[in-house]
């Protein structure tokens, strides 16, 4: 596992978090490292692992972690916060966000978290609006393309691959319990990074066609107590079951006849 600031790069490198869009916002400017030949602007990992370790920082100043928001409509990134949060302590919130979730009060949803945290503020921009009404930091995973209006943190990275959002949230996550001492810096953190990644249901359908082998459940077999119940059963039931029933009569008998209607 990455313990240091070059291996934490290097990962970044493999999940292409440093690939951007060909568009650029004025603000994102200095984020950016080059721009390709083919008009691909290269983000500055160096920048986003600093912005990485301060809104770790950020997100430790808050006592109550279910006070943080994790937000994501953004289809790759709706696993990626629900295990931010399970780690975190935090609430996730993936998929279509619910407007008013913020501001009206009158809803059954109405939220007052002190920290919001979304994966794009270009998609997620109802509920930066909502926090910037309700004077809530926002803390954004921005690509080169996306707006800072009203984000107060913004984490430049690619935010539009699965891998590279997976591989931010995993490192978020990582340094949170690092600085509330849940976890030591001496030792690796034991969750892979690959259990971020969203996976897609057809894929995951596609491969169990492919090899039913492997996704097919293991058979329960039966053991030897199950072989003792059958005996019992066998025991108790050989005698019960040829013997007349409770009530005393023969149901073999023949019915009686029927009572003259005209005798009463």
């Amino acid at each position: 596992m990455a313990l240091t600031k070059e291996e934490d790069i290097q990962m970044m490198l493999v999940c292409k978090t440093h690939l951007g869009t060909r568009n650029i916002e004025f603000n994102m400017k200095r984020y950016v490292f080059r721009r390709t030949a083919d008009g691909i602007h290269i983000i500055n990992i160096g920048k986003t692992w600093e912005k990485i370790m301060i809104a770790a920082k950020v997100i430790v100043t808050i006592e109550n972690p279910a006070d943080i928001i994790v937000a994501s409509q953004r289809v790759y990134g709706s696993r990626a916060v629900l295990k931010f949060a399970q780690y975190t302590g935090a609430q996730a919130l993936a998929g279509r966000w619910m407007p008013g979730t913020l501001t009206n009060q009158i809803t059954t949803k109405y939220l007052e978290p002190r920290l919001l945290i979304v994966t794009d503020p270009r998609m997620d921009s109802q509920a930066v609006k909502e926090a910037a009404y309700a004077n809530i930091p926002v803390i954004a995973l921005c690509d080169t393309d996306s707006p800072l209006e009203h984000v107060d943190i913004a984490i430049p990275g690619n935010n539009k691959g699965k891998e590279s959002i997976a591989l931010v949230y995993w490192l978020l996550a990582r340094e949170v319990q690092y600085l509330r001492g849940s976890l030591s810096r001496a030792n690796p953190w034991d969750i892979m990074v690959d259990s971020f990644f969203w996976r897609d249901p057809e894929e995951l359908e596609r491969q169990e066609k492919e090899d039913p082998a492997a996704y097919q459940t293991q058979e329960w077999k039966q053991g030897d107590d199950w072989n003792a119940q059958q005996g019992d059963w066998a025991e108790g039931g050989a005698e019960t079951w040829d013997a007349p029933a409770a009530g005393g009569e023969d149901w073999g008998a023949a019915a009686a006849p029927a009572a003259d209607a005209n005798s009463w």
